[in-house]
């Protein structure tokens, strides 16, 4: 029983990390909700996430970030900050849920699968919107940051209900990602080669 609690937790902790990569805060606030509701228990040097204050920033915070990535160039001004950011607040959130665990491997499961998913997810977005602003000069952003918002809600919430379903659903949000910026990504590349001009050579 032990054993299912440790990775329970640890199939939480992967699921959050995979939601801050497409908002960071979301994930923040519906972990400090769970945590009030009694549906997540934290560490004792963690509790202050389960509490009224903490809630009320995470989703000021939340209402913030989300209402920012609609205003243009800023979206992608803040895409030059997110994957830092959200490396560290995908070992936070892991490191928060696995109570259970020795701090050693706490930690380093922390770092590992919560840092780097959270970094995986935050670069394919960034890759993402990137291909949008240059293929339809960012009138695509808002209809990104919206599924981008969407997803991070769905998946924090069933990341608290059913970890491991969340953990599944993050494998296969890695790989059609990424795949799609591969073979799409390939395409628009091609595209614009072709577009620009090639400059004329001088005798």
């Amino acid at each position: 029983m032990e054993d299912l609690q440790t990775f329970l937790s640890i199939c939480l902790g992967v699921g959050l990390s995979a939601a801050v990569g497409f908002r960071i805060f979301v994930p923040l606030l519906c972990l400090s909700i769970a945590s009030l509701t009694g549906q997540v228990h934290l560490d004792g040097s963690f509790a202050w996430v389960g509490t009224m204050p903490a809630m009320i920033a995470f989703a000021v915070a939340t209402v913030v970030e989300i209402g920012a990535y609609y205003v243009p160039f800023i979206d992608n001004a803040l895409d030059s900050i997110a994957v830092p950011l959200a490396t560290v607040a995908g070992v936070f959130v892991t490191a928060l849920v696995m109570t259970d665990v020795d701090p050693f491997w706490r930690w380093s499961l922390a770092i590992i699968a919560g840092g780097g998913i959270a970094t995986s997810t935050q670069l394919a977005t960034t890759k993402l919107r990137a291909m949008s602003s240059a293929t339809t000069a960012g009138f695509g952003n808002p209809v990104l940051a919206t599924v981008e918002a969407v997803v991070s809600s769905v998946l924090s919430f069933i990341s608290v209900v059913w970890p491991f379903v969340a953990l599944i659903l993050v494998i296969v949000l890695l790989v059609l990602c990424w795949l799609f910026i591969y073979f799409v990504g390939k395409r628009v590349l091609k595209f614009f080669r072709r577009k620009t001009p090639s400059t004329p050579q001088t005798a």
